[in-house]
């Protein structure tokens, strides 16, 4: 899964923060990191203006673990999503795994929201299904998305279809009312993301209000799905239409902020939380490039992402940093960038990468005792 984490300090003087979150992107699906075919154009101008990071890293080499790990800036052992952990199991399905994001847990969105920060999640959210869990009760104002991922059909007796949520009310359901055709790889669903993102921007812009938005699409997840305009456009087959989709819609979000005039005051951030799946590949699973296995395991290949930092006016472009970075990180960067400072209560293992990404340094990291 690869992410897009962004940061903006627009005419108001207040830091807006948008991010976005991919699934199952590896460190050489894109074109910027060697993808010979070259289809992500927009991700592709997205590091030319900004700077490449060759060296960043998941949390863990699953979803769950590594979504926690973001918005806590901490290990998954201390977040409580380490996989042998009692109280909150990585979730694969959520109708077989009860445990969630914990209430001891601070998430990046509680800290913004009492720095005045309207923030919406779009897409996967993957901490809990049940309603303890909810984004709304961890710092979220909006909503509109899953708590897992595009799972199914199932046949509503044993299981049911996987919900979809605007905010507290349940929407549909996958297949249901969100369809997927699972034959030909057709769904809307990123362009439905697409304009949630577009018209929450455009309404925080609007009322001058800082927001922060995490855009969690999971077209790249096994089964992957495209919409019918980008179907059967890729040399790399359903799983590169996803991907073209997905470049599309990151090119479309950033020329949004462009066209606001709020661009040279975000900062934006791409990566990945795991490497891509190699258990469905090759028709529905990226490339890692050089890098051994992939998705579930902590070879290179499940654990290094593609990453790119973007904010026009203060990052030079065509840069590329060797910092050792991780998803973590965006944690502690996002408090930099809007004068907070992390949580002193508990041990952050997040880092600040703003003099790595605004001035090139190259920054130690403590190695910290993963122990609770």
């Amino acid at each position: 899964m690869s992410s897009l984490l962004c940061m903006c300090l627009p005419v108001f003087s207040t830091f807006t923060s948008c991010g976005v979150f991919f699934l199952q992107m590896g460190w050489g699906d894109l074109g910027a990191f060697g993808e010979p075919s070259k289809e992500t154009p927009n991700l592709d101008q997205m590091a030319s203006e900004g700077m490449l990071f060759l060296d960043f890293y998941a949390a863990s080499p699953l979803c769950s673990p590594s979504r926690a790990a973001l918005l806590t800036g901490r290990l998954p052992v201390r977040n409580g999503f380490y996989t042998t952990n009692a109280h909150a199991r990585n979730a694969y399905t959520p109708q077989d795994i009860v445990g969630g994001i914990q209430d001891s847990e601070i998430l990046l969105p509680e800290l913004l929201k009492k720095a005045g920060y309207t923030n919406k999640i779009i897409g996967k959210w993957h901490l809990g299904h049940r309603p303890q869990f909810h984004p709304l009760k961890h710092g979220f104002d909006e909503w509109f998305g899953s708590p897992n991922c595009h799972f199914g059909p199932y046949d509503n007796r044993a299981l049911p279809n996987i919900p979809v949520y605007r905010d507290w009310e349940m929407i549909g359901r996958y297949y249901e009312d969100f369809k997927i055709d699972l034959k030909t790889g057709e769904a809307n669903l990123t362009q439905i993301y697409l304009q949630e993102a577009l018209d929450f921007i455009s309404k925080q812009q609007a009322s001058q209000q800082p927001f922060f938005l995490y855009w969690a699409i999971d077209a790249t997840h096994a089964p992957v799905y495209a919409s019918k305009h980008f179907l059967g456009t890729s040399q790399r087959g359903r799983y590169g239409d996803a991907v073209r989709e997905i470049d599309d819609s990151v090119g479309k979000i950033l020329k949004h902020l462009q066209k606001l005039g709020i661009s040279e005051n975000t900062f934006v951030f791409f990566t990945s939380d795991n490497g891509a799946a190699l258990i469905s590949a090759p028709k529905q699973g990226g490339s890692n490039g050089p890098f051994l296995c992939g998705k579930q395991t902590t070879f290179e290949g499940g654990m290094r992402e593609p990453a790119i930092a973007w904010w026009p006016g203060h990052i030079p472009a065509g840069g590329v940093s060797r910092q050792l970075g991780s998803v973590m990180d965006l944690f502690t960067t996002s408090l930099s960038l809007v004068g907070l400072q992390p949580p002193s209560d508990r041990q952050i293992d997040g880092i600040d990468l703003l003099p790595a990404i605004l001035q090139g340094k190259l920054i130690d990291r403590l190695v910290m005792s993963p122990e609770l």
